[in-house]
């Protein structure tokens, strides 16, 4: 993302893995860790995609360290893709390396990240509190996401693109809709987000800034 990202391996559940650290010039009260997954590897998806860079500038901005990592088989990870499976186990491998218990914590992830994000959120919940989960076009009509604690739903930004030919904004409904949960829809949007990635960043911002308000 910027002359100082630093590039970083790990022990993953399939062998190494590999991350890209981005941290913000000033530290702020209450910044933490955020680990951001990224898109469907098959379909060429990794942590050098436009909408994981814009989460992560949204976090690295209001004063988080923003950790994107390659899922097992892509870049310098190691093992093959698993379906959704062992991704869930990626992204958990990457949380406990990088953010210790007590550490602030926040989860996003971008369509199928955003699938690997929600389902990690389930585990990591009930032992630990999620500061934030934001999901950007989660793969719901590819993937069957789970609920969410109600206690999480309140700090969960769900954005998606009005005209989303990939994951049908529909989906995501569905999803939603049980759970009450609100659903920011960026109107002419597509899945990519082409032309809306300012108005993304401007919206993980509003909500980060709407949590950490007194």
């Amino acid at each position: 993302m910027n002359a100082h990202t630093e590039a970083l391996q790990i022990p993953g559940p399939a062998g190494v893995l590999e991350l890209a650290i981005d941290r913000p010039s000033v530290s702020r009260a209450g910044g933490g860790v955020t680990v951001i997954a990224h898109p469907h590897p098959l379909f060429g998806g990794s942590l050098h995609n436009k909408v994981v860079h814009t989460l992560a500038r949204a976090f690295v901005q209001q004063g988080w360290e923003a950790v994107r990592f390659h899922f097992r088989g892509v870049g310098a990870s190691s093992g093959v893709h698993d379906y959704g499976v062992g991704e869930v186990d990626d992204l958990l491998a990457v949380v406990a390396a990088r953010a210790a218990d007590g550490v602030p914590l926040a989860l996003a992830g971008f369509s199928f990240g955003g699938y690997v994000a929600a389902a990690a959120a389930q585990r990591v919940q009930p032992a630990r509190s999620l500061h934030a989960l934001c999901l950007v076009a989660p793969a719901a009509s590819r993937f069957v996401l789970p609920p969410l604690a109600a206690e999480l739903q309140a700090r969960t930004l769900v954005v998606h693109g009005e005209q989303d030919d990939i994951v049908p904004l529909t989906a995501v409904l569905d999803w939603a809709r049980p759970m009450g949960l609100p659903l920011t829809v960026v109107p002419g949007g597509d899945h990519f987000f082409h032309g809306r990635l300012p108005l993304l960043k401007a919206l993980v911002l509003h909500h980060l800034r709407a949590i950490d308000a007194p």
